[in-house]
């Protein structure tokens, strides 16, 4: 007997019940009905940048790569802001154009970065946090900066 041919089901009941199988590939995800989705009225695309290094040291300043920058100002200035600051500074390093970040603003009011709409500067080093920025650390991140400088 034929292992094919061996079923739990009555002999007169065994068929083949599954469905038939479409032979297209499926659709592109977004696509509707054969077409793309354009891009939303009120989306707005970000221009591309290329910046430019500047030369700006205050002192005690720290490298990007430094752990003092990602730990105490990553915690003032948030996670988004200080990559968009290593994105900037590897980009004007390297001289290439990248798209506009979207935590410019925030690298602006800290410092870090200074545009005039077309020319964008962005520093290679951070300096130490003002007493002011230190009160605004959580109490642990506050006494770990007194023990740390």
């Amino acid at each position: 007997m034929n292992p094919s041919q061996i079923s739990a089901a009555p002999e007169g009941l065994r068929q083949d019940v599954r469905p038939p199988i479409a032979m297209e590939p499926a659709p592109s995800s977004g696509a509707a009905e054969g077409l793309l989705h354009p891009q939303r009225r009120t989306a707005q695309s970000r221009p591309h940048i290329k910046p430019a290094i500047w030369n700006c040291r205050t002192g005690a300043d720290y490298p990007l790569n430094h752990p003092y920058v990602r730990r105490f100002w990553t915690a003032l200035i948030g996670p988004g802001a200080v990559a968009d600051l290593l994105r900037l500074a590897t980009a004007a390093q390297r001289g290439r154009s990248l798209l506009r970040p979207i935590h410019l603003p925030t690298l602006t009011r800290a410092g870090f970065v200074s545009h005039d709409g077309e020319r964008v500067l962005v520093r290679t080093t951070v300096p130490r946090l003002s007493p002011d920025d230190v009160r605004r650390l959580h109490p642990a991140l506050r006494e770990e900066h007194r023990t740390t400088t």
